[in-house]
This record gives structure tokens, C-alpha cells and sequence, in this order.
């Protein structure tokens, strides 16, 4: 019998085969529309962004999100929560980076 109230059960990461959930371009979308509704208020904009951060975590925390569409989620957010507001705008109009499989450019500083 399978059942025993005094024991401690393993948590086993939870496989998800929904074909409904969330893919990643889904994710950006989401992303990128909560930044375009606040083009002009990016501040109230990063509010938004700082919440979504938390339900990637939930996400991944669940097994919904992998781990590198989560790394780029994060990547697109940090650009975004630590630029001025004339680089919001660029971020914005630049296409590739609401692509999936955009990386971030290393910039050499010589």
C-alpha cells in the first residue's frame, strides 16, 4: 500500500506535457507588449517587468520554463530595468531583440 501519513514523500520536479502552456516567443510577446503599453512611462513599465520576473521563477520553478528561455527572459529584462529612458526607446524599436535566441553583445571596453 502506497499510502503512509508518517513518512516524508521526495518532491520530484513536475514534468509538464501541455501543449497549451506558454512557449517562448509567447513569453517575450508578453514581455514586449507590457513594454510598448508603457512606452511612455517606463518606470511603470519596469513595475510590470519586476512582476513577470516573478512568475518566470514560478515558472521555472515549476518545470514550465527552461532554464536558457529563462536566462533570456532575465537578459531582455536586465537591459531594460537598468537603461535610461533614451535607451528604453532603443531597446524598444530594436527588433532582434524581441527575437528568440537573442543574445546579449559582449562589448569590449579597449
Amino acid at each position: 500500500m502506497g499510502w503512509w501519513p508518517f513518512g516524508k514523500k521526495e518532491k520530484t520536479r513536475r514534468v509538464v506535457n501541455d501543449p497549451l502552456l506558454k512557449d517562448n516567443r509567447t513569453w517575450i510577446s508578453e514581455l514586449r507588449d507590457i513594454c510598448e503599453m508603457n512606452f511612455d512611462s517606463p518606470p511603470e513599465a519596469r513595475r510590470h517587468i519586476r512582476r513577470m520576473q516573478v512568475e518566470w521563477n514560478d515558472a521555472a520553478n515549476e518545470g514550465i520554463l527552461s532554464a536558457t528561455n529563462r536566462e533570456g527572459l532575465e537578459s531582455r529584462a536586465f537591459r531594460l530595468l537598468t537603461c535610461d529612458d533614451r535607451e528604453w526607446v532603443n531597446w524598444l524599436d530594436d527588433l532582434d531583440f524581441w527575437k528568440a535566441g537573442w543574445k546579449p553583445t559582449i562589448e569590449n571596453e579597449d
